[in-house]
């Protein structure tokens, strides 16, 4: 028998170790199942959208993995931001590089010296999925750097 992260065709291999480490510690997850309008046209047609990468109905929250460049970053927390914004009922997460490769490393799944490049000496704290406030809209990473 198949695990999930073993029948999705994901779009870049930072999902897929993801998922790999939610179906390891038996958490369920959804990938991409929705995608939120975030502006629209003049004729209510959607301009903008957002489809985060996981959903995990078991914390009702969505996560959106940023391993990429910082472009990209800055785009992908605006989205966010203006998730939060439109829809405050939706909790959503933004996983970036370091914090992703903190949790690869700490389960085994690839090389302590990967944090070299990441610029991550020292300790993170695990993703932490209880629920926080949606009117704070506070990131999972916000404390880091």
């Amino acid at each position: 028998m198949s695990l999930p992260h073993e029948q999705v065709r994901f779009a870049h291999n930072s999902e897929r170790q993801f998922a790999k480490l939610l179906d390891f510690y038996d958490i369920a997850w959804e990938y991409e199942p929705r995608t939120f309008a975030l502006e629209s046209d003049g004729d209510g047609r959607p301009a903008q959208a957002f489809t985060p990468d996981f959903y995990l109905p078991a914390y009702d929250l969505y996560i959106e993995i940023t391993t990429l460049n910082q472009k990209l970053v800055t785009k992908k927390n605006r989205k966010a931001r203006r998730l939060r914004e439109k829809y405050p009922d939706v909790a959503i997460r933004v996983l970036y590089q370091r914090d992703y490769l903190h949790l690869l490393v700490k389960y085994g799944l690839e090389p302590p010296s990967q944090l070299v490049d990441a610029g991550g000496a020292g300790e993170t704290p695990p993703l932490d999925l209880s629920p926080v406030s949606r009117s704070v809209g506070r990131d999972a990473t916000a404390e880091s750097a």
